[in-house]
């Protein structure tokens, strides 16, 4: 069973991602930049849900990220670490926790960004709302989005896509994996759902 809508939903609220703010352009490393325009829209409509400014100034080993939103005005400290493979990664440093996060979250009704571990019970992923169906029917298509997304495909026209021309054959065939292990959580779901009603054997046939 789902569990109930006791805590609020993560997804809701809003989110600061800075490896996908930086790979948009809107801050960039080794630079100051901004301030800049951020829009959230709703995915299903996209319709706009909220928009501020950001300012960033990344043009040491430290820095700062400010964010302006209706009245929130927060600041945010900024640092690198060092990567096995070589350069430096970029992280948010979260303002309650102290520690780095690459992803900051604003759930609804909060004040301010922070980390997922400041707002621990307090929250929840949308997936820990839904009851096993679902999430096997969620990460099934999530899969699917992204595979025609990078290769170009029409999802009308695909239950799983083809490999995309660039992607790795190693990196193809773990999503493959997945999403066949989401669909097996489909169907053992329904079967669960089917089987006291004595059905399984018709839809099995």
């Amino acid at each position: 069973m789902p569990r109930p809508l006791q805590r609020v939903r993560l997804e809701s609220g809003l989110k600061l991602n800075l490896n996908r703010l930086a790979r948009r352009g809107y801050i960039k490393p080794g630079a100051f930049t901004g301030p800049v325009g951020i829009t959230w829209t709703e995915k299903c409509t996209g319709d706009e849900i909220a928009s501020g400014l950001i300012t960033a100034d990344m043009s040491g080993t430290e820095g700062w990220f400010r964010i302006k939103l209706g009245h929130l005005d927060q600041r945010i400290l900024l640092i690198t670490k060092r990567r096995h493979f070589g350069g430096r990664q970029w992280y948010f440093v979260c303002p309650y926790t102290n520690r780095p996060a690459s992803v900051l979250w604003k759930p609804p009704g909060a004040q301010s960004f922070a980390s997922r571990q400041k707002w621990k019970r307090q929250v929840a992923y949308a997936s820990q709302f839904m009851d096993r169906v679902a999430r096997g029917h969620q990460g099934a298509a999530t899969i699917k989005s992204r595979l025609c997304s990078v290769g170009g495909f029409d999802p009308h026209e695909w239950d799983l896509p083809p490999k995309p021309k660039w992607m790795r054959w190693r990196t193809y065939n773990r999503m493959v994996e997945r999403f066949d292990r989401y669909e097996a959580m489909v169907e053992e779901g329904l079967l669960g759902v089917i089987k006291p009603l004595g059905l399984s054997k018709n839809i099995s046939n």
